[in-house]
């Protein structure tokens, strides 16, 4: 089953929506406003997002952007904003596709599926490879010579960051606000605790690492 984060203020149709896909056996997260769907989405990441621009505390673009620092899921904006300004902005965020209020329940059923049709496709061969360990991003499974690793959501998604800009420094803010959400920026010890646990996990000697590296007082990259 694929999971789809709904995110909107309109409490009514937050329900509509909810239970109309629930029938067609998708699971299904809902958020009311954006810190709330950031939070989610690091929770349980989506494998697609349906989201509303105009929320009550940031706007739907910034969600996207947020969204877009470490997670791939499909994102199909619902918005009322009819203007072209507004679709360019949500689609130049990394938006993959969307619709205009009011809409019919049909059209937006197909534009889930072949979102989700062509995430499939893309992600099909989303393997990493390196000496130490091997990423299938797609089927979110982490390995190493003494067999599968078992990664938190959080974990996941700090690493999915790292692997998917390989030799690209990542700063220590952007990482903290893609991955917990705004307000966050200032808890570096986030990630030396978090990327400690990587490397646990995955390197094969932990205190002289190889592919997740840290750039002190900047931020962290990964060396394939």
């Amino acid at each position: 089953m694929s999971r789809v984060l709904i995110v909107d203020d309109d409490r009514r149709l937050l329900r509509a929506l909810a239970i109309n896909l629930r029938a067609r056996h998708y699971e299904v997260d809902t958020a009311a406003d954006g810190t709330s769907a950031l939070a989610a989405a690091g929770k349980r990441p989506p494998d697609l997002v349906i989201l509303d621009l105009g929320l009550p505390d940031i706007n739907g673009v910034e969600v996207v952007h947020g969204l877009r620092g470490w997670c791939t899921a499909p994102i199909v904006v619902l918005s009322a904003r009819d203007a072209q300004a507004d679709k360019v902005a949500a689609l130049d965020a990394g938006a993959d596709d969307y619709v205009t209020k009011p809409f019919g329940m049909d059209e937006l059923l197909a534009r889930i599926r072949a979102a989700l049709r062509r995430t499939t496709a893309d992600l099909g061969a989303a393997t990493v490879r390196t000496a130490a360990f091997t990423l299938d991003l797609a089927a979110k499974r982490a390995t190493t010579a003494e067999g599968d690793v078992r990664l938190t959501p959080t974990e996941w998604n700090l690493l999915e960051i790292l692997v998917r800009n390989p030799g690209k420094l990542i700063g220590q803010k952007q990482l903290l606000h893609d991955v917990w959400g705004p307000g966050y920026e200032a808890e570096t010890n986030y990630l030396r605790v978090y990327m400690a646990q990587l490397r646990r996990k995955l390197e094969l000697d932990p205190a002289r690492p190889d592919h997740l590296i840290t750039e002190p007082g900047m931020g962290y990259r990964f060396e394939p």
